[in-house]
């Protein structure tokens, strides 16, 4: 699919805040408003607009808040298929927000979310390193977010200049 630097403008937009209404869209890329909408539908039937979502600091909520890991997972590729059978069979379970093949010492990052640490711990245990072709996995939780996606979560403001009299 070829992409038109209006594309681009409202994609970046989108992507910065999600909230926009196709008006809004419409009058900073100068655009009618039919236009806009056509333009951000196609984005969506083709699924480059994956999702619309929200940012949520659960930390600020009390009793709500879950426990997160990232999971380094070594695999063993099957002829054919590559890492995309393993990861499409890790993407399926409830417990996992994202996956990802990377570069390194690890073939896939999984992140998960629990409600415990031992949920998290026998999920791991009991559905991720029990799958054919997973040879091995590293645990890290997930201690504190500060940014996640450009958003900011914990945000010192204080203002830090020093106070000049006369």
């Amino acid at each position: 699919m070829e992409f038109t630097e209006k594309d681009v403008e409202i994609l970046e937009l989108l992507e910065n805040d999600c909230r926009l209404s196709a008006e809004q869209i419409a009058k900073m890329i100068d655009l009618a408003e039919d236009e806009t909408k056509q333009m951000i539908q196609k984005l969506e039937e083709h699924r480059v607009i994956a999702n619309y979502t929200a940012q949520v600091n659960w930390g600020k909520v009390d009793g709500h808040e879950l426990v997160k890991a990232m999971i380094d997972v070594k695999v063993q590729p099957k002829r054919g298929v590559g890492f995309d059978d393993i990861a499409s069979r890790i993407y399926r379970f409830n417990e996992v927000k994202s996956v990802y093949l990377m570069s390194g010492a690890y073939d896939l990052s999984v992140i998960i979310e629990g409600k415990s640490m031992s949920a998290i711990a026998q999920f791991v245990s009991q559905k991720l390193s029990t799958l054919d072709s997973v040879l091995s996995t590293t645990t890290h939780f997930i201690l504190k977010k500060y940014k996640h996606d450009g958003t900011i979560f914990e945000q010192d403001d204080e203002d830090k200049r020093i106070v000049v009299s006369p």
